[in-house]
């Protein structure tokens, strides 16, 4: 049998309002939860406490597992890193709302399957209810773990960034690739075997929070149709879709993603 372990999660404060509802962020596989939802962090302040998470090897988070991680013990991971980071800091939230890009959202929909008495209401952007296959995510992890991430930027970067975004801004570009390189080998091709055994298809229907997912028309990795299929696959579930977005929402439309999370939650 596979021990699976859960993980420790670092949490990282994106705005000061503390006294604000919480709002939960997670990321994306490759990147750090700062760079990924700062700016739309910036644009909710003083209407939510925004907290960020970030994956086991990734951004602030050095810490590796022993053992295989999957998609479920990662949720359960981030659960008790908001109430440490909570009971620490003298704070009283019992429930949270959250948001989270790619495997930050398939973390989200197990927040919602699982630990359903916390969330308020959730914002899944460009992820899905199953992303990939489960041999291409073993073979990146299989690669990455003997080689480390530097054979992975030019390819996440296509996949990342719509058309034409990285020549509009290098900046964001330059320093998402800073980050990947940075990423523990071990860390990420333990998150790649956690995406390779995910699937909550049969699922959704389970899931009665009010939930928005958010597409970009533009993102290969998670289509439209995998937001579709999970807007329609909750019992209370409603679709947007970000014209010329790629993967990465949250950095390439912060303005139109923040003005959804506030409709959305204030609703």
């Amino acid at each position: 049998m596979t021990v699976l372990d859960v993980p420790a999660i670092s949490t990282v404060e994106l705005t000061s309002s503390r006294a604000s509802p919480l709002l939960v962020v997670g990321p994306s596989l490759g990147t750090s939860v700062r760079e990924l939802w700062g700016e739309v962090a910036a644009l909710l302040s003083g209407q939510f406490y925004v907290l960020g998470w970030d994956l086991p090897g990734h951004g602030t988070n050095r810490s590796v597992s022993e053992h295989p991680v999957s998609m479920a013990s990662i949720a359960q991971g981030v659960v008790a890193a908001v109430d440490r980071f909570l009971a620490v800091n003298g704070l009283a939230h019992p429930l949270f709302a959250y948001a989270g890009d790619s495997v930050g959202g398939a973390v989200g929909l197990h927040l919602l399957l699982e630990h359903r008495p916390r969330i308020s209401g959730a914002i899944l952007t460009c992820t899905g209810a199953r992303i990939g296959d489960t041999a291409s995510w073993r073979e990146r992890a299989h690669l990455v773990a003997g080689e480390g991430t530097e054979l992975l930027v030019e390819g996440s970067l296509q996949r990342w960034f719509g058309p034409g975004f990285a020549q509009r801004r290098p900046d964001i570009t330059d320093t998402f690739t800073r980050r990947l390189l940075e990423v523990d080998p071990t860390g990420y091709a333990q998150v790649c075997g956690a995406l390779a055994g995910f699937d909550v298809t049969d699922r959704l229907a389970e899931i009665d929070a009010p939930v928005l997912a958010i597409a970009g028309d533009q993102d290969l990795p998670t289509p439209v149709t995998l937001l579709r299929e999970i807007a329609e696959g909750v019992q209370d579930g409603h679709l947007a879709v970000l014209p010329g977005v790629g993967h990465l929402a949250p950095v390439e439309a912060p303005e139109s993603v923040a003005e959804l999370v506030i409709a959305h939650l204030s609703a």
